[in-house]
């Protein structure tokens, strides 16, 4: 079976991408990697006979590889463009992000924090009620020492 679905991942590859990579995990699996798409595809043979799991998922930066997102199991006697065609589905779910429970989905630009009040209510952020009292404990200190210094004289 290992031998079959190397053959079978090295045949799927050429048709995938055409830059690519295929190598054996120690799992048995048979991974092929398109580092310039930042995706990969893993085959895993399976308890049925002539059936392997297909698995999908990214690459990500730095090279390391997240979980995959989409997975389905198939058999080996469909040809390698039928394979090559559940590869693509299984590649178009993981670019969507079809998978549920997925934590590492990019996210759009964060948007700003909102207060419940309108920003004219708010108030100048330097000007606040501490930024007041400062202001006036300092006022009322060099007043206090103008006055000290003026009777001295």
């Amino acid at each position: 079976m290992s031998a079959q679905l190397r053959d079978t991942a090295r045949e799927l590859a050429e048709v995938l991408w055409r830059e690519h990579t295929v190598y054996r995990e120690r799992s048995g699996s048979v991974v092929i990697r398109g580092s310039h798409v930042e995706r990969w595809i893993s085959l895993s043979p399976t308890g049925g006979q002539d059936q392997v799991l297909l698995r999908a998922g990214r690459i990500l930066d730095g090279g390391t590889t997240a979980p995959a997102r989409s997975e389905t199991v198939v058999s080996l006697t469909i040809g390698t463009s039928e394979l090559a065609t559940v590869c693509r589905r299984l590649l178009a779910e993981t670019a969507a992000g079809g998978a549920p429970g997925e934590g590492a989905r990019p996210r759009g630009p964060r948007k700003a924090r909102t207060s419940k009040r309108p920003r004219s209510a708010r108030g100048n952020r330097h000007t606040g009620r501490g930024s007041w009292a400062v202001i006036l404990c300092l006022v009322a200190v060099v007043a206090l020492f103008l006055r000290n210094a003026a009777w001295t004289f």
